[in-house]
């Protein structure tokens, strides 16, 4: 009589166990560099994207700010254009009530630069004007745009990461004068840990002459 062959117990050797291992091991060691490579780069991007972004809000806040500076002196006599002349318009390291212009309180740090520009109100009769104040200022790391008019003030951060020893302004010509400069340029270096450093570099150009 004839007996049926034993079935094979099912599961695996302990050859074909530690060689499933190996074979793991070499399938994932390159996936998991991959994976950490992904991510590493996925940061580093993010993080350049952040500063960059902080470049552009500055850039689009500045360009308009010194498109509008200028404040005429309405005691002075006008030229042959009939156009009255100019008061020194542009404030350096300036207190939050620098000549008696005041924006911000007395919490809020010195300006690196100021801007003053008039702002006339044509809706009362005569007409009134009042002089609008944009300072950019440091607070830690953090380039504020503070801004003050007749019926507001506002505050905003326009850059993070600032590496406040690089922060600059130049002027075309001297920028505190009377003879109110016609361009306008902040510099200054985004830092962040695992990115280069990003330096910034703005240009505003005045619309007045």
């Amino acid at each position: 009589m004839l007996r049926p062959a034993p079935e094979r117990e099912a599961g695996f050797t302990l050859v074909e166990l530690l060689i499933a291992i190996v074979i793991i091991g070499v399938i994932t060691v390159p996936l998991a560099n991959a994976l950490m490579g992904s991510l590493r780069n996925t940061g580093e991007t993010s993080n350049r994207l952040e500063l960059s972004h902080d470049a552009q809000l500055t850039a689009a806040y500045f360009a308009k700010d010194v498109s509008s500076i200028g404040v005429r002196d309405y005691t002075g006599t006008p030229d042959a254009s009939g156009n009255l002349p100019y008061k020194s318009s542009i404030q350096l390291n300036a207190a939050y009530n620098a000549n008696g212009n005041t924006c911000g309180t007395a919490a809020t740090p010195n300006s690196t630069v100021r801007f003053l520009s008039d702002n006339w109100d044509n809706s009362a009769s005569p007409a009134t004007v009042s002089t609008d104040i944009v300072g950019y200022y440091l607070s830690g790391a953090e380039l504020h745009r503070i801004k003050c008019t007749a019926a507001a003030t506002s505050d905003v951060v326009v850059a993070h990461n600032v590496d406040g020893t690089t922060l600059s302004v130049t002027c075309s010509s001297t920028c505190d004068a009377v003879a109110v400069p016609q361009h306008v340029t902040i510099a200054f270096t985004l830092r962040k840990t695992g990115v280069d450093p990003y330096p910034v570099s703005v240009n505003g150009q005045r619309r007045q002459t």
